[in-house]
C-alpha cells in the first residue's frame, strides 16, 4: 500500500497560498474580460500603468523604473514593452545621460488606451471586491504587508 501523502494543512480552504491562487485566477479571468477588447494583457496593462503613474513626477521613466514599480522581472519587462512599443502604445528612445538605458513614453494611442483600461480594470476590481465590503482597508494593508515582507532586494 502507498504511503499517504502528508500535508501541512488539513483541508485546502485552511491553505493561504492555495485560496490566493484561486481567487489570484479568478480575478485574472475577470481583468481578461475588460483587458481584451483594448487588445491588452493584463501584464501589459500594469507595465503601463506604472509607466503612467511614473510620467507624472519623471519625464525621463527607464525599463529599470517600470520593472521596480511594478515588481517585475527586467526581462520580461523588455520584451512586453517591444510588444507594447509595436502596438503603437509606447516609444523608446536612448537615455539622455545613460547610454545603457532606454527613456520609455506613452503616445497619445497609449495614453488613450490606458486611460479607458484604467476605468475598465478599476470597475472590475471594485466589483471584484466588493464582497469585501468594510474589510477592504485591511485586506489591502495585509497585502502591501505581505509585499513589503516577501520583496527580492
Amino acid at each position: 500500500m502507498p504511503k499517504e501523502i502528508g500535508f501541512h494543512f488539513k483541508a485546502p480552504n485552511d491553505s493561504p497560498g492555495y485560496l490566493l491562487g484561486q481567487v489570484t485566477m479568478l480575478w485574472q479571468r475577470k481583468l481578461k474580460r475588460v483587458l481584451d477588447p483594448l487588445d491588452l494583457t493584463h501584464t501589459q496593462f500594469v507595465l503601463l500603468a506604472a509607466l503612467g503613474w511614473l510620467s507624472k513626477t519623471n519625464s525621463k521613466v527607464t525599463q529599470v523604473d517600470i520593472a521596480n514599480q511594478s515588481n517585475a522581472d527586467r526581462m520580461m519587462v523588455s520584451k512586453v514593452l517591444r510588444t507594447l512599443e509595436e502596438k503603437g502604445f509606447i516609444t523608446r528612445q536612448g537615455h539622455e545621460t545613460d547610454t545603457r538605458a532606454k527613456t520609455i513614453r506613452l503616445t497619445n494611442n497609449g495614453r488613450t488606451v490606458l486611460q479607458k483600461a484604467i476605468v475598465e480594470v478599476e470597475d472590475a476590481d471594485l466589483d471584484f471586491f466588493a464582497a469585501l465590503d468594510s474589510k477592504l482597508s485591511s485586506f489591502n494593508k495585509n497585502m502591501v504587508s505581505l509585499i513589503d515582507k516577501n520583496k527580492e532586494e
